[in-house]
């Protein structure tokens, strides 16, 4: 990767966690009242139901992939992105629209990416399903638990970049032109390009960057656990560990990568960690 495309790729990103954030947290403080005025409180999941749905789901896909060519899982993949999608936009207005509005708004633009997956809505549907399920899993997690959880997935995000599966579920999942991705293209023009132009063959992109969709998920679930646990100041201050830990990420690997693939996870786990110890030691 060149390091034009690197540094592009670098704001890119930033704009992309940001405004996941502020989506994040419109979605929360709707939430917030919603819950309140309804006395539901957070059952504070426990981190080892999460860890064994998010291996057996990574096992259960590894082993699909493996077996079924994904010429054949086409249609199947676009359906299930399109009900993500569309889940997704449902929870960012169903807090502040009548429900048949809401349900109207999360349908028409998961139809039109079915239709034409175009790279800037792909990307912007992304937005806003990292920002719901932020909001809605923050809300299930106590801070600290969900660190933990964070700092094994690092663990895993290592040794699936290391030994090549993370790059190779990733291309699997591009053949049928689903991606649970961002992707930054190289120029403006290309932003308007189908989705399925942008291949992963286990080489470091010349025309795209690759985003994870969890590079921005799972900051952004401790953030909102931040907010429901010890308010709006303290989850900005988290946010900000958050930016810094995914800067972190893109400076590792242009300066000591050379723009090879890395796992962005462990940077932002170790600084979203560092994030908790100054807001429960110095702040």
């Amino acid at each position: 990767m060149k390091q034009k495309q690197m540094f592009d790729a670098f704001y890119w990103a930033i704009l992309i966690l940001v405004t996941s954030q502020v989506l994040a947290f419109y979605i929360s403080f709707r939430e917030k009242v919603f819950f309140e005025e309804n006395r539901i409180v957070s059952p504070e999941l426990s981190v080892g139901v999460p860890l064994i749905y998010f291996f057996s789901a990574a096992a259960v896909l590894g082993i699909i992939l493996f077996l079924i060519p994904v010429s054949r899982l086409k249609i199947v993949l676009r359906f299930l992105y399109a009900f993500l999608f569309s889940w997704s936009i449902f929870i960012a207005f169903a807090f502040s629209v009548p429900t048949p509005a809401a349900i109207l708004l999360a349908v028409i633009p998961a139809l039109v990416w079915i239709v034409r997956p175009v790279i800037w809505l792909h990307d912007l549907l992304m937005v806003s399903s990292m920002s719901a399920a932020g909001a809605v899993f923050g809300f299930l997690f106590a801070p600290w638990t969900f660190m933990v959880f964070m700092l094994i997935i690092a663990v895993y995000d290592i040794a699936a970049v290391r030994f090549g599966y993370m790059l190779w579920l990733a291309g699997k999942l591009s053949e049928g032109d689903t991606l649970p991705a961002f992707v930054i293209p190289k120029q403006l023009s290309q932003w308007n390009q189908s989705l399925r132009k942008a291949r992963i063959d286990g080489e470091v992109e010349s025309e795209f960057s690759i985003l994870g969709g969890g590079d921005i998920a799972l900051p952004l679930v401790l953030t909102v656990s931040v907010f429901f646990s010890d308010g709006f100041a303290n989850a900005l201050v988290m946010g900000g560990f958050s930016v810094i830990g995914l800067s972190g990420a893109y400076w590792i690997q242009r300066f000591l990568l050379n723009g090879k693939p890395m796992p962005a996870i462990p940077p932002i786990a170790a600084a979203c960690l560092i994030g908790l110890l100054t807001l429960r030691f110095l702040l």
